[in-house]
Parts: C-alpha cells; structure tokens; sequence
C-alpha cells in the first residue's frame, strides 16, 4: 500500500492551496480517508475526513470553512483544499486511509504559511 501526498509548499497567509494524495496497492473506495498535520514541535493532529461514499465529512473547528476535503474514487485520489490560510496552518500534511483504524499512511508533504 503507498499513499503519496503532494502539492505542499510556500504560501501567504490568505491564499490557497491544494493537496492531493494518490493511492494504490488498496482499494481505495472501502477506506476511509482523512488528512492530519504535524506543525514543528506539535504531536500531529486531526485535519479532516471523509467517508467511502463521501457522504460523511469532519473537519477539526480550527479550518471548518476553510478547508474542503474530497475523493475521487476513479482515480484513486484524495484532495483537501485549503483556502484563507494562515500561518498556525503551517504543518507536514499527512494522508492516512482507515477501515477500523488509521492503517496506512502516507509520507508527508510540507506547508508553509507566511504572513
């Protein structure tokens, strides 16, 4: 199983950006997905999640509003959309897939928000 996060870098506070996380090795439409992040010094914590059928969304209050999460099972693919960051945003963004646990994550992809 690999599941290979991409799309972080340098961005403003304010802008946007979109993470992808693309699976293989599993099939991917049984699993939950979700993405934590890890800020520096920080244990890593819940960002957000998404069921199967993508009917079941959560989102830890701090980006509720900000950050969308979404799947697209065809392609194997998890994305979350941030929008309004800000520099507290400022993370390694980890994808994970779930069926009674978070079994398989990925490898991590860095944000970084100036202000």
């Amino acid at each position: 199983v690999q599941l290979q996060a991409s799309g972080g870098g340098l961005v403003q506070a304010g802008g946007s950006l979109r993470l992808s996380c693309a699976a293989s090795g599993l099939i991917f439409s049984l699993y939950t997905m979700g993405w934590f992040r890890q800020a520096p010094g920080k244990e890593r914590e819940f960002v957000a999640a998404i069921s199967r059928n993508g009917d079941n969304l959560n989102y830890v209050d701090s980006v509720k509003g900000r950050f969308t999460i979404s799947r697209d099972d065809a392609k194997k693919t998890l994305y979350l959309q941030m929008n309004s960051v800000k520099p507290e945003d400022t993370a390694v963004y980890y994808c994970a897939a779930k069926l009674a646990t978070w079994n398989y994550w990925g490898q991590g992809t860095l944000v970084t928000v100036s202000s």
